[in-house]
């Protein structure tokens, strides 16, 4: 059987009361297009392509495919895709076809660009299904105001919402992690719930905001607005960055001169 990597942060899946639990909450379909991002031994895999009868996923891993493909042997049409995920090309995949659901338990030491990566094709996507460490989930999801509110959430909200599931132990897994992981549901906006004029500039104000949680909006987007633009945008310039909510940074964002 082959080792876990720590350069592929691989953390294998094993418990069957999880397993099922993931699967259910997956809620796989006849006719679903689904893709599962780092497959690993196939935990999760086995029982969704039994369920959907054909499924595609990507594996980073060359020496877990034969083991993978074993065990997902007489369940259906399996198609391996040896890639990394952080640049494999959703949009291909998807074709003319109907658009993709991605689930996954994703390698917690590239996770940030692999959500990013995501969101850069979503327009490919129907749905998301992810597992992360309790304490980036938790980040994700949070509110104004929260201690875990940062820009993680804030360049997250334009897109989709978060939706915690359940919490999963490390004895879940081989070798156990050390944390607590999350299982998480990612639904994309149907509308934009605030328009974004500039992403660009949208990326810099939350990231030149966040950089030093600490200061206020006056001092750390000095750089890019000054208090009278501030206030312009309808933002307090004396505020700090985790009390506003993200509709607040688009209207920064706006006055931000090219």
């Amino acid at each position: 059987m082959n080792r876990a990597k720590k350069r592929y942060g691989q953390h294998f899946l094993h418990d069957p009361g999880t397993i099922d639990r993931i699967v259910r909450a997956i809620d796989p379909r006849p006719g679903d297009r689904v893709v599962e991002v780092g497959p690993g031994r196939g935990a999760i895999t086995a029982p969704l392509l039994a369920a959907l009868g054909s499924l595609d996923v990507v594996e980073i891993d060359p020496e877990v495919v034969p083991q993978l493909r074993a065990r997902c042997a007489g369940r259906g049409e399996l198609r391996v895709h040896q890639a990394d995920a952080l640049e494999f090309d959703f949009r291909a995949l998807r074709g003319d076809g109907p658009r993709l659901r991605l689930v996954g338990n994703l390698p917690y030491n590239v996770s940030t660009p692999l959500l990013f990566h995501f969101l850069e094709q979503l327009d490919a996507v129907a749905s998301m299904h992810f597992m992360l460490q309790k304490e980036v989930v938790a980040r994700m999801a949070a509110r104004p105001g929260n201690k875990d509110y940062g820009r993680l959430t804030v360049m997250l909200a334009p897109r989709v919402r978060v939706v915690p599931l359940f919490d999963i132990g490390a004895g879940a897994f081989a070798p156990p992690p050390r944390v607590v992981s999350t299982f998480f549901e990612l639904v994309p906006h149907t509308a934009p719930p605030f328009e974004i004029s500039d992403t660009a500039a949208y990326a810099k104000v939350v990231s030149a905001a966040f950089a030093q949680r600490r200061k206020t909006l006056r001092n750390s987007l000095s750089g890019l607005l000054d208090a009278e633009a501030i206030r312009a945008a309808g933002v307090d310039p004396g505020a700090r960055p985790e009390t506003l909510e993200p509709a607040r940074f688009a209207a920064l964002a706006a006055r931000v001169r090219p």
